[in-house]
């Protein structure tokens, strides 16, 4: 207990940051339905935030070098403040794309020096608390923040203003801790080809959960709107979504442990495909089985980003796992970017079902090259353990690194391969 409260103040910066940036997303698309914006300018804005969350994670770990940790987790609320404020001021929907920049930038920042800061304190005998209860924080702060659109009118300038008012109130406990700030880690380096050699199939999956989860978080409202849902039901909608991911991440931990990993990202996947066919299916229904489906879609597709994390993780050294990571947050970013605005615009011309059918065609993409890369090369010998990781920074490889190397590697059941391929990873 002591230890948590030590961490307090981090975590709870994390909670309010949370219920600020997550509820701006559905809050956006519910506002610009109201205000006649059209599906894509609504999908540009969920581009644009993480075209700003990319930013963040290049630039946030030079700024904390050059003005240190505080200063730099004021400064990117600051602007992610200004973002939500000025919403209702400047009613556009290209000067809301340039202001979610800024809320994506500042949600980037503030995580890397949270993360930053968690990584400098917490020591290997309490490394595992400490991560736990940061995943608590973080998701269970995202699961709230979903039910923001529940009780905040779209288009209302007052509703804007609460979430600039958490997204400040989450400078208190950080600043005014009386902890002294560690010295500023060095930023990593970006090397994308670096989760390309190492694992394909990685780096397909963690675009895959890119495409499922910002297009899922971003314009889902759209389909819940188009279907009939009102707005405290896409709340409970959103909530599902994000709920069924966190209760999913250790039973799908334990057969990612004890299986081939490829294997559990095909089926993930397969399961991704029925999950999607079925929405679309039930449509405006039963609101039950929406809700239950939102939660299956998210038990089934939430995953997949941190098992294909661990099957790149299986044919690293210890040295490359920083830059592994940051590299396969690259290509989540970049998948986050063009997912929100594609399937807004698909779902202009073909409906709102035309979300989940993009997200199939996604999965079923992962499938057959998951099949593919299992005929080229056999499992590797040894793994390392399942981690399950929160999509924050470029610089969560320093935060999980030390769990991969720290815990004895499990054997991996192995499958005779049809040809041998020592030099491509899957």
């Amino acid at each position: 207990m002591r230890l948590l409260i030590s961490f307090a103040a981090l975590f709870l910066s994390v909670i309010l940051l949370q219920l600020s940036s997550g509820g701006v997303a559905p809050l956006d698309a519910l506002s610009g339905l109201a205000l006649g914006f059209t599906n894509a300018q609504i999908g540009l804005l969920g581009s644009a935030h993480f075209m700003g969350f990319f930013i963040g994670c290049w630039w946030a770990p030079r700024l904390m070098g050059s003005v240190g940790h505080s200063r730099a987790f004021a400064a990117f609320t600051a602007m992610g403040a200004m973002g939500l404020i000025a919403h209702m001021m400047l009613v556009d929907p290209y000067v809301w794309a340039l202001l979610r920049l800024a809320t994506g930038l500042c949600l980037a920042g503030c995580y890397t020096v949270v993360e930053a800061w968690l990584q400098a304190k917490a020591e290997n005998a309490n490394r595992g608390r400490v991560m736990g209860a940061y995943r608590v924080a973080d998701m269970g702060g995202s699961l709230c923040a979903q039910l923001v659109v529940a009780v905040l009118a779209p288009a209302s300038y007052v509703s804007y203003n609460v979430l600039a008012l958490l997204c400040c109130a989450a400078i208190l406990p950080l600043t005014l801790t009386r902890a002294s700030p560690p010295e500023t880690p060095e930023a990593p380096r970006l090397t994308p080809a670096l989760a390309w050699r190492l694992s394909p199939l990685a780096v397909a999956g963690v675009l895959v959960a890119a495409v499922s989860s910002a297009s899922f978080r971003m314009v889902s409202p759209i389909y819940g709107e188009g279907v009939g849902l009102s707005a405290d039901r896409i709340a409970w909608f959103l909530a599902a979504w994000v709920l069924g991911g966190a209760l999913a991440q250790y039973p799908v931990g334990w057969l990612a442990d004890r299986f081939d990993r490829r294997w559990v990202l095909i089926w993930l996947s397969v399961a991704s495909i029925g999950a999607c066919v079925t929405t679309v299916i039930v449509g405006g229904g039963s609101h039950a089985l929406v809700f239950l489906n939102a939660m299956l879609f998210g038990a089934v597709s939430f995953p997949i980003y941190s098992v294909s994390a661990s099957h790149a993780h299986d044919h690293a050294a210890s040295h490359e796992r920083v830059e592994l990571s940051a590299a396969l947050m690259f290509y989540f970013a970049l998948g986050a970017i063009a997912a929100p605005l594609l399937a807004s615009t698909l779902m202009e011309r073909f409906g709102p079902g035309a979300l989940f059918w993009m997200i199939a065609v996604a999965h079923a993409g992962l499938v057959l090259f998951g099949l593919v890369r299992m005929r080229l090369r056999a499992a590797p010998e040894r793994r390392t353990p399942y981690v399950w990781l929160p999509r924050t920074t470029f610089t969560i490889g320093r935060l999980f690194g030390a769990r991969r190397d720290g815990a004895t590697p499990r054997p991996t059941p192995r499958r005779p391969a049809r040809s041998e391929a020592p030099d491509a990873g899957e």
